[in-house]
């Protein structure tokens, strides 16, 4: 199958019509203006990564596991380490993007420099043309205009070869003549625009078709560049993805070696606190308590020191050992010393709770 190609299929058999280049430029706009938006996204793209990246470098550097040991607390470092090294991969990442948009900003403004060129070229042919086919259009109709007034002063003269007379004769050949020289002029004068016109058209025709050749040439560079910039863009996202995943393969192998029992026995033999519980603790009746002999568990009432005895030496209350005879006064029969005695042990009980703790 034959190729296209602009040289080929943008003319117009009007002479003066412009719409088959115009179709050009306004394609090379239009593809000018996707390389704008090219270059935009991929700026927008860079700008994302890099708030991406600044923001998960600002995650890795928070506490993350501070209280964990052993095992799982290398696997956590190792896993904020990564992620910061993500970060910086994602900002590297960005600045790649920014230089890719930066070619695609040279590439560009050269081929609108280029450009401008040959358009400033071809519009002045353009108006060359234009003003040059007026021009031819103009002589034309001027020529034969005196054409017209030439045949019509002939016949004039040939109808009054009979009835005129030698001086009116005279004046119609005169100005047959005049009429003559003057459509003469005006066929020069035609002719020689035409001849202008032919040799404008030729440049014009030249230009041209350089003209596309150049323009199919930038639109075959555009194309190529934009595909070959949006491919390179996706490889570094599929780079950069691979990237990640080896170092998310470094978190999962250092997760790998997370030992549970290695864990919980590290805690055990840094924070054991003893290997025996406390033992149960029994119930304990109150009022078996008091009848089983809480009396014993009580601690001895503390009483008041005896008082000094008073100075009379004949008190009976305070008579020694030595003075025997004092206490008889006191004492009864042996019978109610017994029964006093087996009453006090009795209630010896009863009176020792009542007493305040000391």
């Amino acid at each position: 199958m034959r190729e296209q190609h602009f040289k080929d299929n943008f003319w117009n058999t009007d002479i003066t019509c412009t719409a088959g280049y115009d179709t050009i430029i306004q394609h090379l706009n239009d593809g000018k203006r996707t390389c704008k938006e090219i270059e935009d996204f991929m700026k927008a793209r860079a700008a994302i990564e890099e708030k991406y990246a600044k923001e998960l470098l600002g995650l890795s550097k928070k506490v993350c596991g501070h209280s964990e040991m052993n095992t799982l607390k290398r696997s956590l470092d190792v896993f904020k380490l990564q992620t910061e090294n993500i970060s910086l991969s994602h900002l590297h990442l960005a600045q790649t993007m920014r230089e890719e948009a930066k070619k695609l900003e040279d590439f560009r403004e050269k081929q609108k420099e280029a450009r401008k060129k040959v358009e400033q070229q071809m519009d002045a042919l353009h108006k060359q043309k234009g003003a040059q086919y007026k021009k031819t259009a103009e002589a034309k109709k001027s020529y034969e205009q005196k054409c017209r007034d030439k045949e019509e002063t002939e016949q004039n003269m040939n109808r009054s070869a009979t009835t005129s007379s030698a001086k009116q004769q005279e004046k119609l050949y005169a100005k047959t003549q005049q009429a003559k020289q003057a459509a003469e002029e005006a066929d020069r004068i035609y002719s020689q625009n035409v001849s202008v016109l032919g040799k404008i058209r030729e440049e014009w025709l030249n230009e041209h078709v350089k003209a596309c050749e150049f323009f199919e040439k930038q639109e075959v560079e555009r194309i190529n560049t934009l595909r070959n910039i949006v491919w390179t863009h996706l490889n570094h996202l599929s780079q950069q993805c691979v990237s990640s995943d080896e170092l998310y393969e470094e978190v999962r192998k250092s997760l790998e070696q997370c030992n549970i029992q290695e864990d919980i026995e590290h805690f055990v033999n840094l924070r054991r606190t003893g290997d025996k519980p406390p033992a149960p603790i029994p119930y304990e009746n109150f009022y078996n308590n008091q009848r089983s002999g809480v009396v014993r568990s009580l601690p001895p009432p503390r009483r008041a020191a005896a008082p000094p005895p008073p100075a009379a030496g004949n008190d009976p209350l305070y008579s020694t050992v030595a003075e025997p005879g004092l206490l008889e006064p006191f004492c009864c029969s042996v019978g109610l010393r017994q029964a006093s005695v087996r009453f006090f042990i009795k209630h010896i009980g009863y009176l020792l709770m009542l007493l305040p703790a000391s």
